[in-house]
Parts: C-alpha cells; structure tokens; sequence
C-alpha cells in the first residue's frame, strides 16, 4: 500500500517538513482502512474501535519545529498505535496537491471551481472561474454551506468575484501570490494578521474557513481509491477541530 500511495501521491515531487507515507508500521495485512484529518489520539481510538488495520490521515505525527522526544502526547499516541499493531500512512503537501482527491481539488469540487491554473510555492495553490459571477455574499454562504462554518470574511473592493483563488490549510502566506495571479477572492483555512490589510489596500476578498474544515476532504477521497484499488473497506471518521 505504501509503495502505491506514494507513486499515486507523487510524494518524491514534494519539499515537506515532515516524512510522507507509513509513519508507524503496524499488521502486514489490511482489510479495514480509516481515514480522517489528524492523527489525534482520538482519532487513533475511534479508528481501533472500528476495527482498523491502517489509518490514512493529512496531518501525521510530525509537526513543523518538533523536538522529537516520545513523551507526553506522542507517547500516549505512539503506545496506542503500537499495542493494537496498526499502520499510520500520512500524506501532508502531497495530498493537498493531487489533481482529482486532493484537499484543494476536493475543495474546488463542492464550490463549483475546476481548477484552471495554479500558483504559489510547488504551485500548491488553485485559481478557478465559477459558472457565473458571484458577489462576496454568495460565496460566502456557499462556502458555509458545504464547510458546515461560518467564515471570516474580509471584504475587499466591492468587485463581482469572477475569478476564485484557494487552497487548503494554512495558506495564508500564499494571499500576495494569489493577488498577483489575478484573484477577485481568496479561500483558505486560516488568516494571520497581515492578510487583512492587504484585502483592505487591495480589493481582493479574503475568506478564512478553518483549517480543519477546508481539509475534511481529501484523506476520505484518497483511502477510497484505495480501498477500491486494494478490495478492502473504508471508513472515515471526522474528529471536529474547531481551528
């Protein structure tokens, strides 16, 4: 499964700061897959409830600046995974990226958006036209709709939004680049301090829709390819973070 993941994923393509693929090795055989967002230990809980032999998840156990000591969190993590002889696959810049199961094709998908160009650090970012032009308004209960959130929205300019950046996450940094590539609005999971200046001095909306909520959906649509690739069952599990 790994060796598949990996060439479906195009993981070698990727800079990342943590490992992509099997982080905790488990039973050789699957017949029961879970995916979800993070590898919390409630998740790795729920996913051992449902009888898991393997857990696929977007944010794995390795964070940007971690000490790397198995203490505390990880420890308790670790010692679950390990007791029940489960696999851990995590896929972080990759799975954002994938053309068709992505977060931010997946993302694209629900609102409407085909994804027509791509800008920002490995080109991670989307640019997509909608059917027909939206006001900020509009896009904004849309994208409550199907992220079950309120965002927060900085208004921009005014301007009809005929052309829609986004991606998934914490993507606040790619705001300039998505300006630059001619975006009327900008989507993403969170905002920083910056970012709404620059949709003020800029005309360009800015929608923050949390970070959880905007990469619901990539994990569950790669394990299902694979569940289907491989014959075996799936399940997704949604643990709610409120970020």
């Amino acid at each position: 499964m790994d060796t598949y993941l990996k060439g479906l994923l195009a993981v070698d393509r990727f800079r990342d700061y943590g490992p992509n693929g099997l982080q905790v090795e488990g039973k050789p055989e699957v017949r029961t897959l879970v995916s979800g967002v993070t590898a919390s230990l409630a998740l790795i809980e729920a996913a051992i409830d449902a009888g898991a032999d393997a857990i696929l998840v977007h944010h794995g156990l390795f964070w940007r600046g971690q000490d790397g000591r198995v203490v505390g969190w990880m420890k308790k993590r670790l010692h679950r995974l390990l007791a029940a002889d489960v696999n851990l696959y995590a896929y972080h810049l990759p799975l954002d990226a994938h053309a068709e199961l992505g977060n931010n094709a997946q993302l694209g998908h629900r609102l409407g958006l085909n994804i027509e160009s791509r800008f920002g650090e490995q080109d991670l970012g989307c640019l997509g036209t909608p059917a027909q032009p939206l006001t900020l308004a509009a896009l904004s209960t849309l994208l409550q709709a199907r992220l079950s959130r309120s965002p927060v929205v900085v208004e921009g300019d005014g301007r009809p939004i005929r052309r829609v950046a986004w991606c998934t996450g914490g993507a606040q940094g790619y705001f300039e680049a998505a300006i630059a590539a001619g975006a009327d609005a900008f989507v993403t999971g969170e905002i920083s301090e910056p970012q709404a200046h620059y949709a003020r001095e800029t005309g360009v909306a800015y929608l923050a829709c949390g970070h959880h909520a905007t990469e619901r959906f990539g994990a569950p649509a790669v394990a299902a390819h694979v569940a289907s690739h491989f014959g075996i069952e799936h399940r997704f599990i949604d643990v709610d973070n409120p970020a």
